[in-house]
């Protein structure tokens, strides 16, 4: 999130020696009433006339500790039902509220927020935040802050209006909402929040100084709720979908020859409270054509390309069923024994095909049904748990003869638990997870797909010296069972190819009907002041195998990590705050040989203008690729370095610039890329935001993988030199017609190109000098014919 708002979840990494004692707690004492106001915004019925009104709000953000620039009141009411909250937002300026409509949690303007620690568990906050302009903001913080869930969108009701004295929120909230058991109402750990939009400034009632290794613990306490009761949710959403996709005819494919596709669709979503904090989340039939597409690529490489999960049904809840083994975002830091892109991916089979035949193959794969048990008990023991069954999938064949079908998905069980129990106030975690993927396969099928596959792991976390220090071990196991052609093919898989020639630490073994591994990753961190510091390891064993429901790039790896990062936040000179971090790293393989090692930085600063900029980079030495020849023997490559820049405008304004580029470059001229986006945002109106993203990206590699050839009796590694260009635009339209009604268009034109040529091949991939690995054909020894190359 860009928002100041949520500064308060970096809190973990942000520190202040001058501000480093913790406050001491606030307490408010909230009423009880017997006649529910009507939510209207205005707060003009009795209850909130008198009472307990409470201000002394002090700043996190920009100048944490010092008192707030605008006043801020609140009042807490509830009944056998409902929790009410009152908040008057003064503001000397009422005409420079920002006051814009968007999206549910996309907020952009004055925002006020309660967060209930309901469970007072010192770790779990549930947030209800609102927009003057009545856009509703919520999510769940967990783990004293460090995760969030933004997807979790309770059922709760909230009004706002403007006035000359500054903006009013009312808020209805269902005790249906929070979880909590009964006779736990005698302390809720409570928190209320404000931002100031055009100053970027977030005020707290309780404050939170920014040496605090963590939010949730530090909040304040609300009492008087002794005798409210758990409310168990009951949600149903049936829906219908109707969807029409085209495409250029086609007069010879009869599934083409219309040019268009129509369907229609519908099913039923639930939310089920089983105990007052365990809710069960079901859906039969789910339709996801809501949720935003991908970004289109070209993926040259061996290695799947790993997409974001975005539909609601996984996000929510996804903080306890995540079981991560790596480390930062992107590549290594995308590995987790439970990805949920899994279920309902693209069929993994394609039908054979005789000359003249045509196919219509499903683009995705259907969900029967799916649950999801999610919750926490109050003495700290949290659940996930995953179910889901998937049709099977068929593509259907027009032949010379007549219409076939072939299966190209089978009928697939999915189950994914997974545990967790505080133990010492949140100081200790431990934990575990068990994934399993079983499936109903045809002969055809078996041949290269695990007809089961599991997954387990281990975790522990300890936390010393007032959450100062964290200590931390993930480990897990994975086991594959299928037929000997379905496991000898994920033996020789880019992730690990152990049938390399020069591969002497892993046997393939052809009669093989099962792989196990294991994996894991330990991390020891400093959270607080203003260095932190982090020493990690990461270590996945050859046989190391989660793709059925989890994500792994690569195995056999050994990686370890050295990291320190410095935050300074208090505004001087020209900057609001910045921060800046390096790491050093060497990654090996278990057979002892060093794949290479590297260091990377970055930096960002906010400027007192608004304006955000920063800078990033890395280094990384000449070393060895165990997969470039993509079953061949390992091959040196040369070293390459990176960067990376861009800044971003006042994002309060109308109109908001974001700039960013990067440039990678190989040594020995062995490759470049470039990639640059310009992302224009203009907000005519409060309503009304347009988008315009266009980039261009333009690489050139000297050794892009062709084809295996046998020539003389031996292996023949053919490549190329290629030129790739791509030229894309995102294009977005959001159109506000209330707090809860928003039109949306989105759409990502693109034209990529490349060009092979320079073909070569390898003659020494372990030869000392860089162009003696590999020899360029001469133009008697290649021919070019119907497209093809030969040589």
């Amino acid at each position: 999130m860009k928002r100041i708002f949520l500064i308060l979840s970096i809190a973990l990494l942000t520190i202040s020696f001058t501000s480093g004692q913790t406050s001491e707690k606030k307490k408010y004492k909230a009423e009880q009433i017997t006649i529910a106001p009507v939510i209207n915004g205005i707060l003009d019925e009795d209850i909130w006339q008198g009472g307990t009104w409470v201000d002394d709000f002090t700043q996190h953000e920009p100048y944490n500790g010092a008192r707030a620039t605008q006043r801020t009141e609140f009042k807490i009411v509830f009944d056998k039902d409902n929790i009410y909250v009152g908040i008057k937002a003064y503001d000397t300026s009422p005409d420079s509220i920002v006051n814009r409509l968007t999206r549910r949690d996309h907020e952009d303007g004055d925002i006020v927020g309660v967060i209930f620690d309901s469970y007072h568990d010192l770790r779990t906050g549930f947030l209800f935040g609102i927009a003057s302009s009545g856009v509703k903001w919520d999510q769940i913080f967990t783990n004293d802050g460090q995760n969030e869930d933004e997807s979790w969108d309770p059922n709760w009701w909230g009004k706002t209006s403007i006035n000359s004295e500054g903006w009013i929120a009312e808020m209805k909230i269902p005790f249906s909402q929070l979880r909590f058991e009964e006779n736990s109402g005698d302390v809720w750990g409570f928190e209320v929040i404000r931002t100031l939009y055009r100053k970027q400034e977030t005020s707290l009632w309780q404050h939170i100084p920014k040496d605090a290794p963590g939010i949730v613990h530090l909040f304040g306490e609300l009492s008087g709720l002794e005798t409210i009761k758990p409310r168990k949710i009951f949600d149903v959403t049936p829906y219908a979908v109707g969807r029409t996709e085209s495409f250029k005819a086609d007069p010879e494919n009869p599934f083409l020859a219309k040019g268009k596709k129509s369907g229609f669709n519908g099913g039923i979503d639930a939310k089920i409270g089983v105990t007052n904090n365990m809710t069960m989340d079901l859906t039969i039939n789910p339709d996801f054509g809501q949720v935003e597409a991908d970004p289109s690529q070209v993926n040259l490489s061996a290695y799947e390309t790993f997409f974001e999960e975005k539909r609601p049904f996984f996000i929510e809840g996804n903080n306890i069923t995540n079981f991560a083994l790596g480390i930062g975002d992107g590549g290594i830091g995308n590995d987790n024994l439970f990805y949920s892109r899994r279920i309902g991916r693209r069929p993994q089979g394609y039908p054979d095909l005789e000359d003249g035949w045509n196919t219509d193959v499903p683009t995705n794969t259907n969900i029967l049904g799916a649950a999801k048990l999610t919750g926490k008990t109050q003495d700290g023991l949290s659940v996930g748990f995953v179910e889901a069954l998937t049709a099977e999938e068929q593509a259907e064949i027009d032949t010379v003869g007549g219409r076939k079908y072939q299966t190209v998905e089978p009928l697939t069980n999915y189950l994914v638990g997974r545990v967790q129990k505080d133990y010492k106030e949140g100081n200790t975690i431990i934990g575990g997870i068990f994934t399993s993927t079983n499936r109903n396969l045809d002969e055809n099928l078996s041949q290269f797909m695990h007809k089961a596959a599991y997954t387990g792991g281990l975790d522990f976390t300890q936390y010393f010296k007032k959450k100062s220090w964290m200590f931390n071990v993930n480990s897990a196991f994975s086991l594959v069972q299928g037929s000997e052609d379905a496991i000898l093919r994920t033996q020789t898989s880019s992730a690990r190819y152990y049938q390399r020639p020069d591969n002497n630490h892993t046997v393939l073994d052809s009669s093989r009907t099962q792989l196990g591994g294991s994996g894991g990753r330990m991390q020891v961190m400093k959270l607080d002041g203003h260095w932190n510091f982090m020493l990690a390891s990461i270590w996945k064993t050859p046989g190391f195998e989660t793709n059925d429901l989890g994500f792994i790039r690569e195995a056999d790896q050994l990686l370890n990590l050295v990291w320190a990062g410095y935050n300074q936040w208090e505004p001087k000179g020209i900057y609001r705050r910045y921060n800046i971090n390096g790491d050093v790293y060497t990654v090996h393989n278990f057979g002892g040989e060093n794949l290479g090692m590297g260091l990377e930085y970055n930096g960002n600063m906010g400027f007192k203008n608004y304006w955000n900029a920063y800078l990033g980079g890395g280094f990384q030495s000449a070393g060895l690729e165990t997969g470039l020849l993509r079953g061949g023997p390992s091959m040196k490559t040369p070293g390459s370095f990176r960067t990376h820049t861009g800044f971003e405008t006042d994002e309060r304004k109308k109109v908001v610039l974001d700039v960013s580029g990067n440039f990678n470059i190989g040594f020995e001229n062995s490759s470049t890329n470039f990639y640059s986006e310009i992302e224009l945002t203009f907000k005519p109106t409060n309503y009304l935001a347009i988008t315009l993203s266009p980039g261009i990206s333009k690489s050139y590699s000297e050794l892009q993988y062709v084809d295996l050839k046998e020539y003389n009796g031996d292996d023949r590694y053919i490549f190329a030199s290629i030129d790739q260009k791509t030229v894309n635009t995102s294009f977005r339209i959001n159109l506000n017609l209330s707090p809860n009604l928003t039109l949306q268009y989105w759409g990502q034109p693109f034209i990529a190109t490349g060009k092979y040529y320079n073909h070569k091949f390898i003659t020494d991939p372990m030869a000392g000098e860089y162009h003696d690995r590999f020899a360029s054909y001469k133009t008697n020894q290649i021919s070019y014919s119907d497209e093809v190359y030969y040589g």
